[in-house]
């Protein structure tokens, strides 16, 4: 049962797309991918909050937000997961992740983490430097031990949120396929999305008219043991208004429930 809550959790609280990347020892860590700069004409949704709610096997399982701002010439997006119902019965979760990416280049600058997850309750800071490293500090808020950890990392990569807004910000025309690098404080991983084809999805938010990513990674748990979608809106916003992961434990789906701006 410890299995399947924690799988949920890594779901749950990462927004979907880092269960690709949740152990990250077993990552290649010589991608061959790079990342595309952001075109001029592109225009962050800043202010704005998105709020999914999160379904496992018909229960519902929790809340995520994702929220983007502007921090001078970096994009600042935040996003939030909270268990509810059995899952959180089982498994306590409120975690807080940010992200900070230059905005046009879109290269990831540092991560903050603040996760709450059964007994563990950790605070985490990664930091990407010009040598090309990634940086980690981590304290462990109930006992005091402290972690660093510098790992050899491209000199410009996404993360795990920052990657939902590097989608976004490109064309996706079914048949489009996109390779870029992702790292969340560990090794890096290739990561390949695909654009499947066009598909109406109605939430609590709204009837949409959408394009169906499938996000895939040769490496690392997810291979051979599931799949992830990103449902984005068919229009300029690209909105993630649906997301869902299928793996050995079952379906996992936040859907979206409101808009703030």
């Amino acid at each position: 049962m410890r299995t399947l809550t924690r799988s949920l959790v890594l779901t749950l609280a990462a927004l979907l797309v880092p269960v690709l990347f949740a152990q990250q020892s077993t990552i290649s860590s010589e991608p061959k991918a790079s990342i595309l700069p952001a075109s001029d004409s592109h225009r962050f949704p800043n202010n704005q909050t998105l709020h999914y709610d999160a379904e496992w096997r018909l229960w519902k399982a929790g809340a995520a937000t994702l929220r983007i701002e502007q921090a001078g010439e970096s994009q600042h997006v935040i996003g939030t997961a909270e268990a509810s119902g059995a899952v959180a019965v089982l498994y306590r979760v409120q975690d807080r992740l940010e992200s900070y990416f230059d905005r046009r280049s879109f290269c990831s600058q540092r991560i903050l983490k603040h996760s709450e997850e059964g007994l563990h309750k950790r605070e985490t800071t990664i930091v990407f430097d010009q040598r090309g490293k990634s940086l980690l500090d981590e304290r462990n808020l109930r006992n005091g031990e402290v972690k660093h950890q510098e790992t050899d990392s491209p000199a410009c990569v996404t993360d795990v949120l920052s990657g939902l807004y590097y989608l976004a910000a490109h064309p996706l025309e079914p048949g489009t396929s996109y390779l870029f690098p992702l790292n969340d404080g560990g090794k890096t991983v290739d990561v390949k999305a695909y654009v499947e084809g066009r598909e109406e999805v109605k939430t609590d938010a709204g009837l949409f008219h959408t394009f169906r990513v499938a996000v895939s990674s040769d490496s690392g748990p997810l291979k051979g043991r599931g799949k992830v979608w990103i449902w984005y809106t068919d229009d300029a916003a690209h909105l993630p208004v649906q997301m869902r992961s299928r793996l050995f434990w079952g379906t996992m789906t936040l859907r979206l429930i409101r808009i703030d701006k």
